[in-house]
């Protein structure tokens, strides 16, 4: 399917989606807000691969949102309630598109390079892991412009780097730069260029996608749920997990391949119910 704002490929268990509109610095655009849920979501509930990277073209990572995105959301004219109801609509339409990165069942990799601005930091937070190129630089840029951050920097960031850091991004729109990106913990690994990030994280990509897909599915859920929860209620979550989708076959095939000197073989994910079917 071909998409205005992404180009996409699955090889290997790796989709790779990369935002396609250098000449314009990737700037979101209201169909970017459709399109990346719209894949990210339709690899999810099809299982169609095990790992998502999402990588960027020319310059920069993304410059950001563009600024048709809030058309019609501050007539003058409108009633002042229904304006604002606009607003928070979207507000929450927009945070889904990020937020279907949390939800989808396998990893999701940022690969970034030059400017990671605005919106683009709401994006690379929502993903697993972050890696970017010597030249990556990160910018709460929303408060430069007089706005508050709402689609999930300020919700996000604070629990990927120290709190005090996170604020002080948010509080200056400074730019932070790919070495101090690292040394805070906000990327994984800083490569020399950008085609080096690329093989790096997409090698990376390569060695989850060799895991188990069910393995990988639940690590990910516990883990999202022991962020936002004490540990009591994580390890009851990881032990109801378990007592429902422990997969014995998996360990087998583990355990068979290691004896055999052979790559382990694990089968995909099985796509998600829709329109009822299954229940």
């Amino acid at each position: 399917m071909a998409y205005r704002c992404f180009d996409v490929d699955i090889t290997d268990g790796v989709a790779h989606v990369r935002l396609s509109r250098p000449d314009e610095l990737n700037t979101m655009v209201p169909a970017f807000w459709s399109e990346l849920p719209e894949i990210v979501t339709g690899i999810s509930d099809s299982g169609s691969a095990r790992v998502v990277v999402i990588s960027s073209t020319g310059k920069h990572f993304s410059a950001g949102m563009d600024l048709s995105v809030f058309g019609g959301t501050h007539d003058a004219d409108a009633e002042a309630g229904r304006r604002q109801a606009k607003v928070r609509s979207t507000a929450r339409r927009l945070q889904w598109s990020f937020t279907a990165l949390e939800k989808a069942r396998m990893p999701v990799l940022a690969a970034v390079q030059g400017g990671c601005i605005g919106g683009a930091v709401d994006l690379v937070t929502a993903a697993d892991c972050r890696y970017a190129s010597a030249d990556a630089f990160f910018t709460v840029m929303e408060i430069n412009i007089g706005m508050t951050a709402d689609v999930g920097t300020l919700q996000r960031l604070g629990k990927v780097i120290p709190e005090g850091v996170a604020r002080e991004l948010a509080y200056t729109g400074r730019r932070m730069s790919a070495a101090r990106a690292f040394q805070v913990g906000l990327v994984q690994e800083v490569y020399a260029d950008h085609e080096s990030l690329l093989a790096g994280v997409l090698g990376t990509a390569r060695e989850i996608a060799s895991k188990s897909p069910l393995a990988i599915w639940g690590t990910k859920v516990a883990m999202n749920f022991a962020r936002d929860h004490p540990v009591d209620a994580g390890l009851d979550q990881i032990a109801t997990w378990q007592a429902g989708m422990f997969q014995p076959g998996d360990m087998v095939e583990s355990f068979s391949a290691k004896a055999e000197k052979r790559d382990p073989v694990y089968p995909d994910l099985l796509p998600e119910p829709t329109d009822g079917a299954g229940l």
